[in-house]
C-alpha cells in the first residue's frame, strides 16, 4: 500500500506522499462578466451570440437549445469570457456549484454575470478539475469557507480563487479524469433512470388522486357534464357546489398586527403562534412563539381549534394539516389560512380535492408564473367544485389513502435507492481526486 501524508487541510485530509496542495489561482485563471458590464435581459435576442447563463447548465454540458442571444458586440466587448470548445465553467449565483465542459459548441458564446470560466494552465488538467469540482473536496471547503453563514447566495470569484485541492502529476490527473468519466457514467446513468421512475411515480399518484375525486370509484356510473373544466364528466348524482360550501376560509392576519415585540415565552395563559412548519411537516408541536391573553384577544379571530385544518401560504404553498385535539390555544401566522369544515363533508376529502382544485386555479390564474400560490378569496370560494355525497366522500378517502400509501412506500424505496446511488458516486469521486484510491496504470 502507497504511503500516504496527511495535508492538515480539513476538506482533503490524507493524500498520497508524491501528490501536492495548491490554491486554484496558482493553476488556472478564472473569468467572469463584471457587473454584466451593462447586459440587460432586454438585449435577449433569438439570433447572435450564446449567452450561457446558470439555467443552461445540463448533465456536465450546456443546453445549447435553451441558451438565449446577444448582439455581437456584447461578444466582442468582454475577450476574457469568449467561451472556447473545451471550457470548464461553474455556476457562481442561483444554484451554487453547478460545473460544465464546453462541449458541440455551436457559434461565439459568452457568460452571464452568474457563470465563472476557468482556464488551468500547462501542466494541469481541465477534466481532473472537473471531477474535483464536482466532489466533496469542492463543497467541504465551500460549507468550510461559509461557515456560519445562514443564507449563502453567491461564490465569490475572490472566494474561489483560494480554493485549495489535492493534485498528481498530469498522466495521473487525466487517468483519473478517464476512470471517472466511465465509472461515474454508469452510476449517472443508473441515477437518471431512478430520477426517471421516481417522477413517474409521482405524476401518477397525482393523476389517480385527480381521477378518483373528480369520477369517483365506478367507472360504470352515469355521468353528467359538471362544466367545471377541471372535472369535465362527472357522476350524475354529484352536486355542483362552490369552495364556500363546504369550507369557511380565513387567512391569518398581515404582518403587521403580529410582530416580534409580541412574542414571549411559553407559560400560564399564553398562546401559541402557529407557523407555516405546522402544516408542511404535518406536527402541532414545532415552534416557539407564544403571546400573551392581552395580545392574543385582539388577534382572536384568527384563532384555532381541533379539527381546524391549516394551510401553508408560504415555503410549500397549498401543504394541509388537520389540527389534532390535543393543540395548544392560539392563532395562525400571516403565512397559513384556516379552514373550517362543514357538517356533511370528510375532511381528507376536502383535503385530496383541495390539492386538486388548487392546481387548476394556480395554472389558471398565475399570469404564466411557475410559483404556486394560493388564490384570492374571491377566487378560491367561488370556485365550482362536484361533490359526491357524505357516504361516498368516506368511501373515496379511505381507497386513497390504501392507494396513496402503495405508491409511497414505493417512492420512499426509490428515493432511498436514489440517495444510496448519489452518495456511493460521490464518495467514489472524492477517494479518486484525493487519491485515497488510485488508478493502477498510472501507479
Amino acid at each position: 500500500m502507497e504511503e500516504m501524508r496527511q495535508t492538515g487541510i480539513q476538506w482533503i485530509g490524507e493524500i498520497p506522499t508524491a501528490w501536492n496542495t495548491k490554491r486554484i489561482k496558482y493553476m488556472a485563471t478564472l473569468k467572469g462578466r463584471i457587473g454584466w458590464q451593462g447586459l440587460t435581459s432586454e438585449e435577449y435576442q433569438d439570433e447572435g451570440a450564446y449567452l450561457i447563463t446558470g439555467v443552461d447548465f445540463a448533465d456536465g454540458g450546456i443546453d445549447w437549445e435553451n441558451c438565449v442571444h446577444v448582439p455581437m458586440k456584447r461578444w466582442e466587448e468582454a475577450t476574457d469570457i469568449q467561451i472556447q470548445e473545451g471550457d470548464l465553467l461553474i455556476t457562481k449565483d442561483g444554484t451554487i456549484g453547478k460545473v460544465a465542459i464546453v462541449t458541440n459548441m455551436p457559434g461565439e458564446t459568452s457568460l452571464n454575470s452568474g457563470v465563472l470560466r476557468i482556464v488551468p494552465i500547462e501542466g494541469y488538467s481541465q477534466r481532473f478539475l472537473y471531477w474535483v469540482i464536482k466532489s466533496d473536496e469542492f463543497w467541504n471547503w465551500f460549507n468550510y469557507k461559509n461557515a456560519g453563514n445562514s443564507t449563502i447566495v453567491h461564490l465569490y470569484q475572490g472566494d474561489f480563487a483560494e480554493f485549495l485541492y489535492a493534485f498528481p502529476d498530469y498522466a495521473e490527473q487525466e487517468a483519473i479524469a478517464d476512470y471517472l468519466d466511465v465509472h461515474c457514467g454508469k452510476l449517472q446513468a443508473i441515477i437518471t433512470e431512478l430520477e426517471a421512475q421516481l417522477a413517474l411515480l409521482k405524476k401518477y399518484k397525482k393523476t389517480y388522486i385527480s381521477e378518483v375525486v373528480t369520477h369517483g370509484l365506478n367507472p360504470d356510473v352515469q355521468k353528467k357534464n359538471s362544466h367545471i373544466e377541471w372535472c369535465g364528466a362527472t357522476p350524475e348524482h354529484w352536486e355542483i357546489l362552490r369552495m364556500q360550501d363546504i369550507a369557511t376560509y380565513k387567512k391569518g392576519p398581515f404582518g403587521s398586527a403580529v410582530t416580534v415585540d409580541m412574542f414571549i415565552e411559553k407559560g400560564e395563559n399564553t398562546f401559541k403562534v402557529y407557523e407555516q412548519k405546522n402544516a408542511i411537516q404535518g406536527d402541532a408541536s414545532l415552534g416557539w412563539y407564544y403571546l400573551s391573553y392581552e395580545d392574543y384577544r385582539g388577534l382572536k379571530d384568527f384563532s384555532v381549534a381541533p379539527g381546524d385544518i391549516i394551510v401553508s401560504c408560504a415555503g410549500t404553498i397549498g401543504k394541509c394539516y388537520v389540527l389534532p385535539d390535543n393543540i395548544e390555544p392560539g392563532i395562525i401566522n400571516q403565512a397559513l389560512m384556516r379552514v373550517r369544515i362543514k357538517d356533511g363533508f370528510n375532511k381528507s376529502y376536502f383535503i385530496y380535492l383541495f390539492d386538486v382544485a388548487l392546481e387548476y386555479m394556480n395554472e389558471k390564474y398565475s399570469n404564466g408564473s411557475a410559483i404556486k400560490n394560493i388564490p384570492p378569496f374571491s377566487i378560491l370560494k367561488k370556485q365550482n367544485i362536484s361533490v359526491p355525497p357524505l357516504e361516498e366522500q368516506d368511501a373515496i378517502v379511505a381507497e386513497l389513502d390504501y392507494k396513496t400509501a402503495l405508491i409511497d412506500a414505493t417512492i420512499a424505496e426509490k428515493e432511498r435507492q436514489l440517495l444510496t446511488m448519489q452518495n456511493h458516486m460521490a464518495a467514489v469521486i472524492f477517494e479518486y481526486v484525493t487519491g485515497k484510491k488510485r488508478v493502477k496504470e498510472v501507479r
